[in-house]
């Protein structure tokens, strides 16, 4: 039981980082009705953004580590929030009234770019970087086993909680959150009614890209290292997740996070590691066998 603890908590600590990704693949998805692949790589950039950050603070002298995460997490959500709305601008809004598989071909192709940019601005080894939050509480000690809880797995924690609740606010109250419903339903009727439709989508894409930037911070933190390969494997988790929790709902991103997170740590623990991901894959197909729009996923209506 001291052994499963200490699993659940890092599966939950790992799907709160696939969750932040996947409510970007379901925004846009929910507006824009396209899956944008380019998001993983976006997470790969608010990654690599958020350690050149830090060690430029670092450089000028700065070591109180509450400030410096603070500066750094909004410069790395400002930057990548620019990437994501330059995709947009690129790939997806010149295709928006294509035939349905130019926009993701244009989403792949930017995928690549963004994975090669990086390989050559900052080269393919791994970046590590040395524990930057450390500490933490010990919760249980039986038998030589230590049930513990360290700063940075409550920070990442927490840090996805309060983003839920404010982005949630967002969407529920703000007159953007109203625009973004009312493309979801219909956009020509909601031009026709005054919204902004552009303006809408591209904010998507940049609220979207902040996300996955905290993500890739988190990521930072978590696991002290990144390099431009990560937000492939990442991508597709985070697309899994989004698809289990049911693609198009916000809850349901966040659901899906938190159980591929559950999934993969927990057959590392008890199986083979090598087979995680086939286990979160299996999972995946057997839900939608049975539950085709995912958990929260609401069925289509075709209107007449």
């Amino acid at each position: 039981m001291d052994y499963f603890a200490q699993q659940l908590i890092n599966g939950l600590v790992l799907g709160s980082i696939y969750g932040l990704i996947a409510i970007g693949y379901t925004m846009v998805y929910g507006i824009v009705g396209m899956i944008n692949f380019a998001h993983g790589d976006i997470f790969m950039i608010g990654g690599f953004i958020a350690l050149i950050s830090f060690l430029i603070l670092v450089s000028f002298g700065l070591t109180f580590v509450p400030v410096i995460l603070l500066i750094v997490l909004l410069v790395s959500m400002a930057i990548t929030a620019l990437y994501g709305w330059t995709v947009e601008r690129i790939a997806y809004r010149p295709l928006r009234h294509s035939f349905r598989l130019a926009p993701m071909l244009s989403a792949i192709g930017m995928s690549f770019v963004l994975m090669n940019y990086s390989q050559i601005a900052q080269g393919a080894r791994v970046k590590p970087v040395p524990p930057i939050i450390t500490g933490g509480y010990t919760l249980y000690e039986a038998d030589g086993f230590v049930v513990r809880l360290s700063n940075v797995q409550i920070v990442v924690v927490v840090t996805t909680i309060v983003l839920l609740a404010i982005f949630t606010w967002l969407v529920a109250k703000t007159r953007l959150g109203r625009d973004m419903r009312a493309c979801e339903q219909d956009q020509t009727m909601a031009a026709l009614l005054g919204v902004d439709v552009d303006r809408t989508i591209s904010m998507t894409f940049v609220i979207g890209a902040a996300l996955a930037a905290v993500a890739g911070m988190m990521y930072l933190l978590y696991y002290g290292l990144v390099d431009f390969f990560m937000g492939f494997v990442a991508g597709i988790k985070a697309f899994t997740a989004a698809v289990l929790g049911g693609i198009g709902s916000l809850p349901g991103a966040m659901l899906g996070g938190l159980l591929i997170g559950l999934i993969e740590t927990m057959w590392s623990a008890y199986f083979s590691v090598e087979y995680k991901d086939v286990a979160a894959f299996s999972i995946l197909i057997i839900v939608l066998i049975f539950l085709p729009t995912g958990l929260l996923g609401r069925p289509e209506v075709e209107k007449v």
